[in-house]
């Protein structure tokens, strides 16, 4: 520990009670006479010609004399400076230096190389469909705190860059980049290259989104059915795919992804859906769109194109084709799966049991998909009214 390694620990005292260093005297201030305090030795006040006064800290370090200024006395009063010169000395004793704090904190990685890092690590471990979809938020990652070090990113960095991000990409894919950004900082911590309890993603809240809430009436489904109907001589396969989605309520990469070694009888056993491994079941409409189906020489994949298994953004194209004859370009595909998911509420299934159809780990994520249909909710009022306008004529 040196001089400076001394004047750093001064600072930072100074700090503490929110008072800036004092510059050092000049050369041509002559030193008059050094009082040192007889209750703190290394503590004194320094007596200049001028008039001048300053107290001062000293101590040894690595067998020499070191003296630095705590401050002027017309701005640090007695009882700050004896009370920074004692937490100094106190801490010169122990050995504690800021120059290795400052190297330490220079050891740490910076952004950049941490996320490659995390990147290499994580990647392996996500599905084919989430790999694709992170290394797009990737570029949005790769801009985000370029060339700074990892533990000198703080809350309100992460706030400056989130706010900027949704006013550049929009709420949902700030939502989506910001998840990977925590997840790579917790694992800093996990991995304990930050300390515990140190994630500047913490307190953060993601963007609140509109729900997009669309169920198909059975009208509607009644003329997405006949446009399906109309295009399946062009592309067969999709369509049958399409059909066998809405009737199960599977997602679109289950179905894509679907062998014919994983259907057995009236199940589907899903060996890597969204959620691990599930059952879906089929109902004899379902069984019956496999039943036409035939099957590829080479591939085990229920629904394929040529050589190769039925891609995602072939089913989308199809599906878009199905919705525009149908007169339903605001609804999505996976519109179908709210569908499935809310007939069965208005069919009275509960929902535990519309859970396991749909394959969902929480009960709570499946009430948002069962969103009942108005004329089922206008139905139920009227039934209950009727029941209530009985019950007070006859007498409760």
């Amino acid at each position: 520990m040196n001089a400076r390694s001394l004047a750093g620990l001064v600072a930072e005292e100074l700090a503490t009670i929110g008072i800036e260093p004092s510059a050092d005297p000049s050369e041509t201030d002559r030193v008059r006479r050094t009082e040192w305090s007889a209750r703190w030795p290394g503590f004194g006040v320094r007596h200049y010609r001028s008039g001048r006064r300053v107290y001062v800290v000293q101590t040894r370090m690595t067998g020499k004399v070191r003296t630095v200024t705590i401050g002027d006395a017309r701005v640090v009063t007695r009882a700050q400076a004896a009370d920074v010169a004692r937490r100094v000395l106190l801490r010169a004793e122990v050995g504690e230096n800021p120059a290795e704090a400052r190297a330490k904190v220079r050891a740490s990685p910076t952004y950049d190389a941490f996320l490659d890092e995390y990147w290499s690590k994580a990647e392996p471990t996500w599905k084919a469909s989430t790999r694709a979809r992170n290394r797009y938020y990737r570029c949005h990652l790769d801009r985000a705190f370029r060339r700074r070090f990892l533990d000198e990113i703080m809350p309100a960095d992460i706030k400056r860059w989130f706010a900027q991000m949704t006013a550049n990409v929009g709420p949902a894919a700030a939502n989506r980049t910001f998840e990977l950004l925590r997840s790579m900082f917790n694992k800093a911590e996990a991995w304990g290259v930050l300390a515990e309890c140190s994630n500047p993603c913490t307190g953060v809240k993601a963007n609140k989104l509109k729900r997009h809430q669309c169920v198909l009436s059975e009208q509607e489904l009644n003329r997405f059915g006949e446009a399906l109907a109309e295009i399946e001589d062009s592309d067969p396969m999709a369509v049958a795919a399409i059909r066998v989605l809405a009737l199960t309520g599977c997602r679109k990469s289950e179905i894509c992804d679907l062998a014919w070694s994983e259907v057995r009888g009236r199940r589907l056993l899903l060996h890597d859906a969204k959620t691990g491994p599930r059952t879906a079941w089929l109902g004899e409409a379902a069984q019956a769109v496999l039943a036409r189906l035939p099957r590829h020489t080479d591939l085990d994949h229920v629904f394929w194109r040529g050589d190769a298994r039925l891609t995602i953004s072939r089913l989308d194209q199809c599906y878009y084709r199905a919705r525009a004859r149908a007169g339903l370009a605001h609804v999505r595909l996976h519109d179908l799966r709210h569908s499935f998911a809310s007939h069965a509420a208005s069919m009275s299934e509960t929902l535990p049991m519309i859970s396991r159809l749909l394959g969902h780990t929480s009960v709570k994520m499946t009430a948002r998909y069962a969103h009942l249909d108005d004329a089922c909710v206008v139905d139920a009022a009227e039934r209950l009214g009727e029941l209530l306008r009985k019950a007070t004529e006859e007498g409760l």
